[in-house]
């Protein structure tokens, strides 16, 4: 069949697609016990978990994987959903799946953060899809933190630590031409053009010192040694040592 894509055995081009008052109908029916109700519901909303999943290709976790494991955000964003609310399924059932989808691939990374650091994650990711159900929203960094008495940065780091790795080769902009990487936002201060020419400069500008002069500049800077440490190796005196640093330093300094 044309256009057929099958993730888990599921024929995704024939999926079903409820509407909002059919899928609060059956949240209605399920809630009250109603298992087929619930059957109906996990089924008419796989292409949500397949829009979710979307954005999780691409790193190396097997597809079928992914979406099952979207598949149990789903259910439980089934189960947890609170009608009263009055907001519409999708936008309960998102971050649930994102959640569990992230939860699986933090389980599973190669990448290894601390122990302290992993569990206040797992108490972070907690209370977020506590709060969650209890406003039927995101919450802020700022009431995670203050329902589990951290603070605002202990939060952030630890979610951070735990998030998932992105390539630098990543498309992050394309618009009418060619896609914009993250490598390519990333500027090297060290190693640009105008550091090079003035090392060479610098490096120039010392050739041009006496021995003596380029040996008091090495222990004074290279080396860390005083003026008087410096004068008792060289076997000249500390003023002696003071103006030769000083006139060398002013002979760099007119070079460049």
């Amino acid at each position: 069949m044309q256009g057929k894509v099958e993730i888990c055995g599921i024929n995704t081009s024939k999926l079903p697609v409820l509407k909002n008052e059919e899928t609060m109908e059956l949240l209605r029916r399920a809630r009250a016990g109603d298992m087929g109700a619930r059957e109906e519901l996990i089924k008419g909303n796989l292409r949500l978990v397949l829009s979710v999943i979307q954005k999780f290709m691409g790193r190396g976790e097997n597809a079928d994987d992914i979406f099952q494991v979207g598949c149990i955000g789903l259910i439980k964003a089934i189960d947890n959903f609170n009608l009263d609310i009055g907001v519409m399924f999708s936008t309960y059932g998102v971050p649930m799946i994102i959640g569990e989808i992230r939860r699986f691939l933090r389980d599973n990374s190669p990448l290894r953060v601390s122990r302290s650091i992993r569990d206040t994650a797992y108490k972070i990711l907690q209370m977020k899809e506590k709060l969650m159900l209890e406003t039927q929203r995101e919450p802020t960094v700022e009431e995670i933190a203050a329902a589990l008495n951290l603070k605002r940065e202990d939060v952030v780091v630890a979610m951070d630590a735990v998030a998932d790795p992105v390539s630098l080769y990543e498309p992050i902009y394309s618009e009418s031409g060619d896609a914009v990487c993250g490598m390519d936002q990333i500027g090297d201060t060290k190693n640009t053009d105008e550091a090079w020419l003035e090392q060479i400069a610098l490096g120039e500008a010392i050739d041009r010192l006496t021995d003596r002069e380029k040996r008091i500049l090495a222990l004074r800077f290279y080396e860390g040694k005083t003026q008087m440490q410096v004068a008792a190796e060289v076997g000249i005196s500390q003023a002696q040592v003071s103006r030769l640093e000083k006139n060398a330093i002013n002979q760099i300094k007119k070079s460049l």
